[in-house]
């Protein structure tokens, strides 16, 4: 929950001109709702897309302060994150909402970015695995493979997000290489992405593990001069 129409347009221009057209790596950023017709203005043109940080998981009706996918979608955004750890801690969302929202998302022809993580108790208690291949399978049982071949997942350990914390480059890797051997044959298909305290001075090893596809990232990215070395970082 950050940003200004001012501020936004500083820092959304300096994406536009960083990364103008197509390269290997693939740059979006998801905005507050109120942003979204900002975003499509300002990127419009350049190879950045835009997407949500949340949906619903209702398509339309009588849910007063609901952000449909349709709605979304209609400012061409390509993207909605679902699951992030703060709307599960913060607003009590469980797994069958989250899968839920991915569901909607989809529908809505966006791609959702559904955010899986274990809290520092929980890897402390050696649960990770548990905990995060808990909250795919509902994602799974809910969406099908099929399906969840059209989705991002994302891995977020909750004790390394915005703490300064972020996870050894080898327990990410062992992470997503259980995610993705739990996603079955699908997964060799699916962008994994870490989010996690990345910065300019650790994303070029984080990328460099064999499964992490890219990033989700978070203070970082309302920085140019941070976020732009981190995109780069990757390709």
């Amino acid at each position: 929950m950050n940003g200004s129409l001012a501020g936004n347009a500083a820092l959304l221009r300096a994406c536009a001109a960083a990364f103008p057209v197509p390269g290997e790596t693939e740059v979006s950023v998801c905005v507050p709702f109120p942003y979204l017709a900002q975003a499509r203005e300002l990127l419009a043109g350049s190879a950045v897309r835009w997407g949500a940080q949340d949906v619903s998981a209702q398509a339309s009706g009588a849910y007063t302060g609901e952000v449909s996918g349709a709605m979304i979608a209609e400012f061409g955004a390509s993207f909605a994150i679902v699951g992030h750890s703060e709307r599960r801690a913060n607003h009590g969302e469980t797994s069958a909402l989250v899968a839920g929202k991915a569901a909607a998302a989809l529908d809505a022809g966006l791609t959702p970015i559904i955010c899986l993580g274990e809290t520092l108790e929980e890897r402390e208690s050696d649960l990770t695995e548990a905990v995060v291949g808990g909250q795919l399978s509902v994602c799974v049982e809910r969406l099908g493979h099929e399906r969840l071949a059209r989705c991002v997942v994302a891995y977020e350990p909750v004790w390394a997000i915005g703490t300064g914390r972020n996870a050894a480059p080898e327990q990410v890797q062992s992470v997503h290489r259980f995610l993705r051997t739990c996603l079955g044959a699908v997964g060799a298909g699916m962008s994994l992405l870490y989010g996690g305290s990345v910065k300019p001075s650790n994303a070029a090893e984080l990328f460099a593990m064999p499964d992490v596809d890219g990033g989700l990232i978070g203070g970082a990215s309302l920085k140019i001069e941070d976020f732009e070395p981190i995109c780069r970082a990757f390709g």
